[in-house]
């Protein structure tokens, strides 16, 4: 069985990719599993850059098919901001950063506070090929957290069609229409092709 290399120590990503990548033939593994490094300096200027980044140095230390993603929130009432730099908006966990995000859209109406999580995946091969797909979830800011799923920026995550923040919805739902979803769902006939040539 092909081994895939997943670049993150993030739990909910983790958690998140088992699910997306699920029924394809192959094991996920994560870098510590395997004894390798995936300290990657994070400096590119697009989520792809960044990706790129993380994937490349992985299958290049592994000798495995890597898989990276990059992703942030792009608020446009704040001129795109967090975007690629979602991850460290605000130094402290996730929910220091959301709070940092409200501060920031404090006394700004709800009908301009739309914004969009964007996720960039790169598979990079130990014989230096590289794909890339994208996927994009469109919501408002909400003026409050709710719910308890997910991580990140969920819990501030409105989606107006469906009555709810990203963090109140079932995992099989948002598995199906987030950000990091619709990547993953653009990166499965790539990964079928690529498994079928192991």
């Amino acid at each position: 069985m092909v081994r895939l290399l997943l670049a993150t120590h993030n739990k909910g990503k983790q958690r998140e990719w088992r699910a997306l990548l699920d029924g394809l033939d192959f094991e996920l593994v994560l870098p510590d599993e395997i004894g390798v490094s995936d300290e990657v300096e994070e400096i590119g200027e697009t989520y792809l850059d960044n990706a790129l980044l993380k994937a490349s140095a992985l299958a290049a230390a592994s000798g495995l098919p890597a898989l990276a993603d990059d992703s942030g929130l792009e608020v446009d009432a704040l001129e795109g901001a967090p975007g690629v730099r979602s991850a460290r908006y605000q130094l402290g966990t996730d929910v220091v950063r959301y709070r940092a995000l409200l501060n920031a859209l404090v006394g700004v109406p709800i009908e301009a506070r739309t914004a969009r999580f964007r996720c960039v995946t790169a598979l990079v091969l130990p014989d230096g090929r590289e794909f890339a797909t994208e996927g994009v979830c469109e919501g408002v800011i909400a003026t409050g957290s709710v719910g308890e799923g997910g991580f990140g920026y969920d819990p501030v995550f409105y989606l107006p069609d469906r009555g709810c923040t990203m963090a109140e919805l079932p995992v099989e739902v948002k598995n199906h229409i987030s950000h990091r979803a619709r990547a993953a769902q653009s990166l499965r006939p790539i990964l079928t092709q690529m498994l079928g040539e192991g």
